[in-house]
């Protein structure tokens, strides 16, 4: 951005709304989905109805995600978190068992792991921010039972990546480790064609208000081609019952009944009805964002300061969070010189998402001591995303761009 272009820009004022810098409504309703909520609602007032389970909202929101992501089987659960949880209880871990995880994260996947009572193991990321393979495969040991992958900030990781190595690395007893997937910020994502959820044993969706699309706050969705996985995930969801004609068909089995312990995840029906309308938004609601991302990119394209975000050759980001890196010698302190001018000159709200997780959490920090990570202890502290959103306009995305060009100038002569 030329220097008087970003004078004219700031001269206009500020931005012309609050932007949080992860905003608490990740896309957007339309009247639409005020009426189904109503319809579902009247229609329940029958108490021979009620707001049933299993009933047929549910059954058509999980099909339409099957379809959607291009899996055999979708699963509904109360979030993403709880969905991590049933994802990991699936694999039956005993103490010694070990799950590689991603440090540069969100808490929900380390704490699958660590309520589990197995062990969590850490491993680094590289400038994508999601996992470095080469780490990963450092971090094997005949215990390893999984890996469990983040989609950062929804740039699809390479799955097939983690999947040789697995393969490379088979467990004593159960052969390659299981990959999973956590695309809670990366719904809609794909690589080289090929939607994220489609890669992995069982991928893990979030439905939450922040996220891409959401039934109303809450929710989540696991997809897998894992017919014998798929009545597990439904037991554990259900109080042990794994209820679904199609899939006691896929094994030849009759009838349905008690598969050992599981508890209460379900989604409601209204969070249904709603889902149904937003996932067929969804990819009306990701474009917009990915092009203002583009535009930010142009914008910011000649300030030698910044790395931007990193697209690998056949990914399609969706850039939930827009990262930005500031260089090394900026690391920790002037890059939070920068955060807090940008926030008090500005008025540009931002976020560090995600330090290491056993630097921001205590209790991962206590169950991993002596675990580093130091590539992403350095991109911890170079990391920051300004708000990004799909009804954000070009000019607060220029007001955004013009204030990180002018702070980072002020700050270099410093």
């Amino acid at each position: 951005m030329e220097a008087q272009r970003r004078k004219e820009i700031l001269a206009r004022g500020g931005l012309s709304r609050e932007w949080p810098a992860e905003p608490m409504l990740g896309g957007w309703y339309t009247e639409e989905e005020i009426e189904v909520v109503v319809k579902a609602i009247r229609e329940s007032l029958d108490p021979a109805i009620g707001f049933g389970f299993f009933c047929d909202e549910i059954v058509e929101f999980e099909q339409a995600f099957a379809e959607y992501i291009g899996t055999r089987y979708a699963l509904s659960c109360t979030s993403a978190g709880t969905g991590l949880d049933v994802a990991v209880l699936a694999l039956d871990l005993q103490p010694e068992d070990e799950v590689i995880v991603p440090a540069l994260n969100f808490r929900a996947a380390p704490y699958a792991v660590l309520g589990t009572g197995a062990k969590l193991v850490l491993c680094d990321c590289d400038e994508t921010l999601n996992a470095d393979p080469a780490d990963v495969e450092a971090k094997m040991t005949p215990n390893t039972r999984a890996i469990l992958i983040t989609h950062m900030n929804g740039l699809a990781a390479p799955m097939d990546e983690y999947r040789e190595i697995a393969e490379r690395h088979p467990h004593p007893k159960y052969g390659p480790p299981r990959l999973i997937g956590d695309a809670a910020r990366a719904l809609g994502g794909a690589r080289n064609g090929k939607k994220i959820g489609t890669d992995a044993w069982m991928t893990v969706f979030s439905l939450h208000t922040m996220k891409m699309m959401t039934t109303l706050g809450e929710g989540g969705m696991i997809t897998t081609d894992d017919p014998d996985l798929m009545l597990r995930l439904r037991a554990l969801r259900q109080w042990g019952i794994a209820e679904s004609e199609d899939l006691e068909i896929a094994r030849g089995k009759k009838g349905t009944g008690a598969a050992g312990w599981g508890s209460n995840y379900k989604m409601t029906k209204i969070q249904a009805a709603v889902g149904l309308v937003q996932l067929r938004r969804l990819d009306e609601m990701i474009a917009p964002r990915v092009a203002l991302a583009r535009k930010r990119s142009e914008m910011l394209s000649d300030i030698p300061e910044l790395t931007l975000p990193y697209q690998p050759v056949g990914t399609e980001p969706l850039y939930y969070l827009y990262n930005l890196l500031v260089p090394r010698e900026w690391a920790g302190e002037k890059r939070d010189r920068l955060l807090t001018m940008l926030r008090q000159d500005y008025g540009v709200d931002t976020i560090v998402a995600n330090p290491p997780v056993y630097q921001a959490d205590e209790f991962v920090r206590r169950a991993t001591q002596g675990q580093t990570c130091p590539k992403a202890e350095e991109i911890g502290a170079r990391l920051f995303c300004p708000p990004i959103h799909p009804l954000m306009s070009d000019e607060d995305n220029e007001y955004i761009c013009a204030a990180i060009a002018e702070a980072v100038e002020r700050l270099r002569l410093l």
